[in-house]
């Protein structure tokens, strides 16, 4: 069976910047350096008998140090991403100041096989990105997501 995870991709729409969605770099010594394919939708694992819908939201406040700021949900579907996951993901409009979220922390034995174990953020910084700025910047098994987004939003702004 394969692992199962859930996340929301919020956006928002600006006048001068269009739409922009937001994302987390991926905390960690293993991401530090790495800007392009080093970026995330928050999201997190889930059990066989848990809600996806209710681990994406508590996921989202957990890496990013607050609640969704909507109550507007759109399912952007499931797909297995290049690790072998299975990942759901819903959208949501709203906005969030990028530049003070706080993310909660995961324990790593670093340097490895030191005996010294760290604490490290999950993201350990959030930004809002155009729509071809993050296709840069997310890890690759999570672009689909961005098209279904585009393509859910053009439909919807058509009467769709």
């Amino acid at each position: 069976m394969p692992r199962t995870s859930a996340g929301i991709l919020l956006y928002r729409r600006t006048p001068d910047q269009g739409l922009q969605v937001l994302i987390g770099h991926m905390g960690g010594p293993f991401w530090a350096k790495k800007d392009a394919g080093g970026w995330s939708i928050p999201k997190g694992e889930h059990g066989p008998d848990d809600d996806p819908f209710a681990t994406a939201r508590r996921e989202f406040a957990e890496e990013l140090g607050s609640p969704v700021p909507s109550d507007d949900f759109l399912p952007l579907g499931t797909l297995r991403v290049t690790s072998g996951k299975v990942l759901t993901v819903w959208a949501a409009e709203g906005n969030l100041d990028a530049a003070v979220t706080t993310s909660n922390t995961f324990e790593l034995e670093w340097p490895p096989r030191s005996g010294r174990m760290q604490s490290f953020p999950e993201m350990d910084r959030a930004a809002w990105s155009g729509l071809e700025e993050a296709r840069t910047r997310l890890v690759t098994g999570q672009l689909p997501f961005l098209d279904r987004l585009a393509e859910l939003l053009a439909g919807a702004a058509l009467g769709g």
